[in-house]
């Protein structure tokens, strides 16, 4: 690696890490537990990439990413943290963060994500706009194991396109509520989120009907494998006609639709309509490490 790597974190443990891995790598690297030091580097032109924190002793790491973009546009900035939530995932894709990576991180992964921000610095990225609507500061996600933490970084970068969404896994893992997560935090979330069955669709009125309900906000149809093969076809059509206003598609499933697919329970020209991204939703042993914290968050409420 070639560049110069600016490091703000209040633990002196991960400044020395990181400051000894990346100049053995070949950076020049600067390091600092102050944000106010950050910005002044930034603010004098120092520096390729950004590795900062969230929480610091003078600030929040995730506030200064739009002073960063504005002050210096196209610097690639890797947040690290230690509150490894969802939101945190969602808030740094928010501020156009080049990449989220929570604590303890696996440095490796971090010096290659590194090094890929140097191969691409200097490359403009727009300054992140001002978010006018008030958006809830929890979500009922719950996890901090590896596999949750992968989700939720897929649920922040998807969240914010047009891109269909299939999302399947096991009864009962929260499929449906990363569906109205992926809503309440996109660019229609002032829209209508509605959520249909098959019993929605099942005269040839019910996809007009759908339509008008949705009104161009996110239509997620619950268990598309379960939907018979003349609905799934209403739904194709509905997908390439929806009218004046196009809403975003998700879909549910239990399992992986690739084998419904070639077994010709699901359409195929269903599924590549609708898997423009797909997330899988891990259940529950295989992220036994997230108990603790699933029956902490339900004793809460």
């Amino acid at each position: 690696m070639d560049g110069t790597v600016l490091v703000a974190d209040d633990d002196r443990t991960i400044r020395t890490v990181l400051t000894q891995a990346l100049t053995r790598a070949g950076c020049k690297v600067h390091a600092t537990s102050s944000l106010t030091t950050l910005m002044r580097w930034v603010a004098e032109g120092k520096g390729d990439v950004v590795i900062t924190d969230v929480v610091m002793p003078d600030g929040n790491g995730l506030e200064m990413l739009p002073k960063i973009a504005e002050d210096r546009p196209g610097l690639p900035v890797i947040v690290i943290s230690a509150q490894n939530t969802i939101m945190t995932a969602i808030k740094a894709a928010e501020a156009e963060a080049y990449d989220y990576l929570p604590k303890p991180f696996d440095l490796p992964d971090l010096m290659k994500r590194t090094a890929r921000a140097l191969e691409l610095r200097g490359q403009h990225r727009s300054a992140p706009s001002e978010v006018a609507q008030e958006r809830p500061e929890e979500l009922p996600l719950v996890g901090r194991t590896d596999v949750m933490q992968a989700l939720y970084r897929v649920v922040a970068r998807v969240m914010n396109t047009d891109l269909p969404v299939l999302i399947w896994g096991e009864s009962g893992t929260g499929k449906s509520l990363i569906g109205r997560a992926i809503h309440d935090f996109s660019d229609r979330r002032t829209l209508p989120f509605v959520t249909v069955t098959s019993a929605d669709l099942q005269d040839i009125e019910g996809p007009a009907r759908v339509l008008a309900r949705v009104k161009g906000g996110t239509l997620l149809i619950d268990e598309i494998a379960d939907i018979s093969d003349e609905i799934q076809a209403r739904i194709v059509r509905m997908m390439d006609t929806p009218g004046e206003y196009v809403p975003r598609f998700l879909a549910t499933s239990q399992s992986d639709l690739t084998g419904a697919m070639e077994n010709g329970t699901v359409r195929k020209d269903l599924y590549y309509r609708l898997s423009g991204a797909t997330l899988n939703v891990p259940s529950l042993r295989e992220r036994v490490d997230d108990i603790p914290l699933l029956a902490e968050h339900f004793l809460g409420r």
